[in-house]
């Protein structure tokens, strides 16, 4: 059973924009999505996976990379168990591909170790 779906990916040029959405089961592990701390990571060829965006339950803390803040947003909808990464004036560098993950007790994007539920990636593409 996939918990976490990530859709939105696509192929755009410098300065766009898109918007990735992860779906996640309504209860993972018996716990409902809502309990749960969220994140966003990348991985681009050749490289490892590195932390974009992240949300504690609650939504009350976000974390961002230095490299996407200002630029992308990261959200979610409790309701919908969904959350969302909003991406805008989209650079070459951000090519990769995104994975959301979920965990009730880790946090931030420091690093990808430790996170409990994976997503299996949306891919994402930035033409100079």
């Amino acid at each position: 059973q996939a918990h976490l779906v990530e859709s939105g990916g696509g192929s755009v040029q410098a300065g766009g924009s898109l918007r990735l959405s992860c779906v996640a089961s309504r209860y993972m592990g018996g716990f409902t999505y809502s309990r749960y701390n969220m994140a966003w990571f990348r991985q681009a060829p050749g490289k490892g996976r590195e932390g974009v965006a992240a949300v504690d339950s609650g939504g009350g803390i976000t974390y961002y990379a230095d490299s996407v803040k200002g630029r992308f947003t990261i959200s979610q909808d409790n309701a919908k168990n969904t959350l969302y990464l909003t991406m805008n004036n989209l650079k070459p560098e951000d090519t990769a591909m995104y994975y959301c993950a979920a965990d009730l007790y880790r946090r931030g994007i420091a690093t990808m170790s430790g996170w409990n539920y994976w997503g299996q990636g949306t891919q994402v593409t930035v033409s100079s």
